[in-house]
């Protein structure tokens, strides 16, 4: 992972988040400035940075003492293998260290992805949504 640095940061160009999200075929990317505002105001976003090109994206919202949410976790397809992905769900789960649980909607393709990273499947639950993004 040599010259990818992690940190803190809610502030992004559209252009940087249209890249990212689209780089891994996220519809949510086709809705750029909508993005630049989700990241503004989630309660904890860290980005994977290679100089100054946005490589991962971790965020999450939470309520305040409980329960964290994982919304977004994703990284450039070339970067995968890097281990960048696990390093942003780290400094989630360190960050919400004290909450009681931490919750992430995952494709079924990547559960497994997640369970590496100390997550359980749920046996009794499945998400639901209401939606207009095809991914």
């Amino acid at each position: 992972m040599s010259g990818v640095t992690i940190r803190e940061c809610h502030e992004f160009t559209a252009e940087q988040l249209q890249d990212l999200f689209l780089s891994v075929e996220w519809s949510s990317g086709h809705y750029p400035e909508k993005l630049v505002v989700a990241m503004r105001n989630f309660e904890c976003v860290y980005a994977a940075w290679d100089d100054d090109m946005l490589v991962g994206l971790i965020c999450a919202m939470d309520d305040g003492s409980m329960t964290a949410y994982v919304h977004y976790l994703l990284v450039r397809p070339e970067y995968h293998g890097m281990g960048i992905g696990r390093q942003l769900v780290q400094k989630v789960k360190d960050r919400y260290a004290d909450f009681l649980r931490i919750v992430v909607i995952a494709y079924n393709s990547e559960t497994g992805f997640y369970e590496n990273c100390g997550f359980s499947k749920a046996q009794d639950a499945s998400p639901l949504f209401i939606t207009d993004l095809w991914t």
